[in-house]
């Protein structure tokens, strides 16, 4: 291990610069066997539902759903809430008579894993009695499933197609302190539903949560008298396994790099149980697994007593991968997981006894006046720190090894930013608008935007075409934009590919880009994954070779040993598949003509410009790109295709990627006369945008 590992300190032990205590015996350590999540595994299912701390509350809950239209309930990780809430509103009747009782997730592994977890142990089939709805994917039967499991922004398409959720008898969002955008919007919806319908029950469950506000935001009652109010709190005690928290004494100047240096010491030092660590995203996940497979190797080659199994745990990591993390390791191996902020919350790992916290998490944030949505890094918030230690005492006493001080730890904000506050508002915009909420400025959100961000929404929103000068949406083209899952410039795209001769081509690239990593770059071989990513490369940009790739694909029958030889993300590839034909299925529903251009790749630019038009740069003669809308700095990403060629001086992009500086992501290279031609109402004359496109024209000029 390396000697610049970092020195912890535990609160309460000898202060840094004595002797640091940083092993604490208690009889549940010192009695530790083999780890494994489920510790009542040998009892019946039901004998294990009954050990849970949420089941001694169960007549409580029931009876304050029975009286109350909402339930505000504050249960610590691991109490059970996100799988025995349902079972009971289940077996109490909830479900009787048709009714759907719905739970919401913020993340799809969640929804996934919760609901397989609930159909076991209901004994039923997943897909039946309980089922899951995530984007792209519905294993739930119309008539049959009574308790369904979505993502927040599947609710919302729910509410689109039945405004009163007349199906529904309750709806639980879960995990609704992470206050996600869509989370947020069904908040506001489910008010609004609520004063219609008093009989539809909501349940609020969250492991850190602003209880009070919560309930003040729901109780409809004006009156002093408590009796009269229609929502109230319950908190539920978790299971009270205590957890050490230890900080370093120095900040670490690389936490990459103390992440793997304060594993590799957890493993060869503390006695077995599994290790999960917090980094902020995939790039940083992916390098510290690397890293930590090289320490494995060691492990192997010296014999050492206990293995490693080294896991990654990462949102766009494909679904069986992600379940990789769930299995269970034998007693001389020691699970590893590096994982995103996804590991958080509601999902839980088995056997997991010590968190490595970095202390910061990738998080999305919008710039109103560049337009810019980038992804940034920040420190964690105190919630959030709280609530990956937790996940350290799920299985026995643990340990949580903070990456930073203490005084930095008293230094951080108590919670997160809402999502709705720091969103590009177009896509929630244009659903509120397609659910009926005319005015948008007056709806309720529990956390007001920003006024400059609803603002820029609606700009977006007129310039595609998908609101009239009134605000209203437009008939038809706002109104089926609405119902692609997918954001507004895509759907703006598919919509009018139509008249582009080019809608099958359209429905490939929108498919291929909701698929991160096609192209695979395993270590130790850059250049032969790049000299397979040339092959499908084209000058037009990434767009065309996305398309080329999935061409390539089918063209060799869905090939995983192909797939392998051209370093392709295999798994991906099939999901976009799936994907191509459920928004061909939506094309058709519109009456939008499938057809190909066969080869004629102007047309296909021409049609992603019609979607894309606000996102336009120009090479200015500085060697660095331009928005023509803001005149914003960007640069070319550097996975992309045009890496490969002359830096175009016209081109689109579908977002921005922000680093150490502003990077465009899948582009496409345009003509700058298509702009005024395709969005003239854009780029018109006299405006600043004009100004800003003819400026643009002479800095090419002057290169």
């Amino acid at each position: 291990m390396s000697s610049f590992a970092p020195k912890f300190w535990k609160p309460g032990s000898d202060a840094p610069g004595q002797a640091i205590k940083e092993e604490r015996t208690t009889t549940t350590e010192e009695g530790g066997t083999t780890v494994v999540y489920n510790q009542n595994v040998s009892l019946s299912i039901e004998q294990q539902r009954q050990k849970l701390p949420v089941f001694k509350l169960r007549n409580h809950i029931l009876y304050l759903v029975e009286n109350y239209q909402t339930v505000v309930i504050v249960g610590e990780t691991g109490c059970g809430k996100s799988t025995q809430i349902p079972q009971y509103l289940l077996e109490a009747g909830w479900g009787a008579e048709g009714h759907v009782i719905g739970v919401t997730q913020p993340r799809r592994v969640a929804a996934v894993t919760v609901a397989t977890r609930v159909a076991e142990e209901r004994g039923a089939l997943l897909g039946d009695e309980v089922g899951y709805t995530i984007r792209f994917d519905d294993t739930s039967d119309p008539t049959r499933t009574r308790v369904k499991f979505l993502t927040d922004g599947m609710m919302i398409r729910e509410i689109m197609e039945d405004p009163l959720l007349k199906k529904y008898s309750v709806v639980m969002l879960d995990e609704a302190h992470e206050r996600t955008l869509n989370t947020d919007l069904i908040m506001g919806l489910l008010r609004k539903i609520q004063k219609k319908r008093e009989d539809l029950r909501l349940i609020v469950t969250s492991a850190t949560l602003n209880a009070e506000e919560m309930k003040d935001f729901f109780n409809t009652s004006s009156s002093e008298n408590t009796n009269k109010d229609t929502a109230a709190i319950l908190s539920v005690e978790g299971r009270n396994f205590p957890v050490d928290i230890h900080y370093t004494i120095d900040p670490v100047p690389d936490y990459l790099k103390a992440t793997v240096d304060t594993i590799t010491r957890i493993h060869h030092q503390e006695k077995e149980g599994d290790i999960l660590a917090f980094l902020t995203g995939q790039d940083e996940v992916e390098t510290v697994t690397r890293q930590l497979i090289d320490v494995a190797k060691e492990c192997i080659r010296t014999q050492a007593a206990m293995k490693m199994k080294v896991l990654p745990m990462y949102g766009s990591l494909p679904a069986s991968e992600q379940m990789k993390v769930f299995e269970r390791c034998g007693r001389t191996t020691r699970k590893i997981v590096v994982a995103t902020n996804i590991a958080e919350t509601s999902i839980t790992i088995p056997g997991i006894v010590y968190i490595v916290d970095c202390g910061f998490v990738k998080l999305k944030a919008y710039n109103p006046k560049s337009g810019v949505e980038s992804l940034v890094t920040i420190p964690v918030s105190k919630s959030s720190a709280e609530q990956r230690a937790g996940r350290a005492g799920r299985v026995r006493a643990g340990k949580a090894y903070r990456l930073y001080t203490e005084e930095g730890y008293d230094g951080l904000e108590s919670s997160t930013v809402p999502e709705m506050q720091r969103s590009d508002l177009a896509p929630v915009i244009l659903q509120m608008k397609a659910l009926g909420v005319s005015n948008i400025v007056r709806f309720n959100f529990l956390s007001p935007p920003p006024a400059q961000n609803m603002i820029r929404g609606l700009e977006l929103l007129y310039a595609l075409q998908a609101l009239d000068d009134n605000g209203n949406l437009t008939s038809p083209l706002g109104l089926q934009m609405a119902e692609f899952p997918l954001t507004p410039m895509f759907s703006k795209m598919l919509l009018a590919s139509g008249e582009f001769q080019c809608s099958e081509e359209a429905v490939i690239i929108a498919a291929m880009t909701q698929i991160q990593n096609v192209f695979i770059t395993p270590m130790g071989e850059k250049s032969a994954a790049n000299r397979a990513k040339r092959n499908f490369a084209v000058e037009e940009g990434d767009h065309v070779s996305l398309l080329n790739v999935f061409r390539a694909f089918i063209k060799y029958k869905k090939n995983s040993k192909w797939c392998k030889q051209n370093f392709l993300n295999y798994k991906g590839l099939c999901r976009a598949v799936e994907i191509q034909h459920q928004l061909q299925r939506l094309l058709k529903k519109f009456k939008v003509p499938l057809v190909s251009c066969q080869e004629d790749v102007c047309l296909i630019r021409r049609c992603i410009t019609s979607g894309f038009f606000a996102n336009a740069a120009y090479l200015h003669y500085t060697g660095v790109y331009r928005t023509v809308r803001d005149d914003h700095e960007l640069h070319i990403h550097p996975t992309s295709v045009l890496t490969f060629t002359d830096p175009p001086k016209w081109v689109v992009f579908n977002d921005i990627v922000q680093t150490n500086k502003d990077y465009m992501r899948d582009i496409s290279v345009i003509e700058p006369d298509w702009l005024c031609e395709l969005a003239p109402h854009f780029y018109q004359f006299g405006t600043e945008r004009e100004i800003a496109y003819k400026r643009a024209k002479r800095d090419e000029q002057g290169r």
